[in-house]
């Protein structure tokens, strides 16, 4: 990721919390402990570690969480309770990935269901496709030992450099595009007065993304 030099925020990874309120599903903590809600359902990035029954001191005293380590414009790590219907949902949704597919680009949703219950979902952010899962035997399921399979799936996959998985989405973009070699060379130019890809920022990577994607949906 591009490092900026001079004043700014401290470098630490930007904890999420998940609760369902009348508008929101999740929110950050200010400094001071406010919460901040968060109105977007979804958080696009790639999966660099997960840890599962997390024993984290809270105002209610020590609880069991899970906490899901993704990198995205900066690192951040979505905390839910180990007993939540979000957290085993995305047990079982991680558990149907492949490695393959955990190297690159996921998108994590909210899903609200009734009263306080908000489940997870994962899509494939190229297709727009939901991981399916089922729920069937959930109640049978030794949850902790799942959680443990997946950790060490996540653990051990080899992520790639976040400007690899970059570029290899533009590919994908330009490809359902049928663009050719000139006409990226072309936009790149006049965009950002830029040759290659190789030559972008991590910044102007990420809005040339955005920029494929609207003109895919658009298409």
């Amino acid at each position: 990721m591009e490092v900026k030099l001079g004043f700014g925020a401290i470098p630490k990874p930007q904890y999420v919390f998940v609760s369902k309120e009348s508008d929101h599903c999740w929110y950050m903590l200010s400094d001071d402990k406010k919460q901040i809600p968060i109105y977007d359902r979804a958080l696009t990035g790639v999966i660099t570690g997960i840890e599962v029954n997390k024993k984290v001191e809270t105002s209610h005293g020590e609880a069991e969480k899970t906490d899901l380590h993704i990198l995205a414009d900066k690192p951040y790590v979505i905390r839910s309770g180990s007993e939540s219907y979000f957290s085993k949902s995305l047990l079982l949704s991680l558990d149907a990935l492949t490695a393959e597919q955990l190297c690159h680009p996921l998108t994590i949703a909210v899903s609200p269901g009734d009263k306080t219950i908000i489940f997870c979902t994962i899509y494939n952010p190229v297709t727009y496709r939901s991981i399916g899962v089922s729920w069937d035997g959930h109640k049978e399921i030794d949850w902790q030992v799942l959680g443990q399979k997946v950790s060490r799936k996540i653990n051990n996959t080899k992520t790639a450099e976040p400007r690899e998985v970059f570029i290899a989405q533009t590919d994908t973009y330009l490809s359902q595009l049928n663009w050719s070699p000139d006409q990226g060379r072309e936009y790149l130019q006049q965009r950002y007065g830029k040759k290659s890809r190789l030559q972008l920022t991590d910044t102007e990577l990420l809005d040339f993304i955005d920029y494929l994607k609207l003109q895919l949906t658009q298409s």
